[in-house]
């Protein structure tokens, strides 16, 4: 089975770019590089076994179809919907945030 391509919605986009300027603007470039790098894997690794994440959230909040993936070294989650031709990563959240509130702002 081939992997599947990776959408990032607008939502995900952003908070991608907030991270990444957080963690340079706090923990410096080579941090913010490692996020960024971390969250590629994590894209990566969904496109090639997109069951690999937990329905937790999607079961909670009755999305269905809704995972998310940890990264790697990464206080982050990140959200997605495997499609049937392709994966769409809905959010890119800190674990620590009110997941649910942040989920339902950026969803489609």
């Amino acid at each position: 089975m081939s992997a599947k391509p990776v959408i990032r919605l607008e939502s995900a986009r952003q908070d991608e770019r907030d991270a990444v300027a957080y963690y340079a603007r706090e923990a410096g470039l080579d941090i913010a590089l490692r996020f960024a790098e971390a969250v590629r894997d994590a894209y990566r690794s969904v496109g090639n076994r997109p069951a690999i994440g937990s329905p937790r959230y999607g079961d909670l909040l009755g999305i269905e179809g809704l995972r998310s993936r940890k990264l790697s070294r990464f206080p982050f989650l990140v959200f997605y919907v495997e499609g049937k031709d392709r994966i769409e990563i809905w959010r890119v959240l800190h674990a620590k945030r009110d997941i649910p509130a942040w989920l339902h702002e950026g969803a489609r």
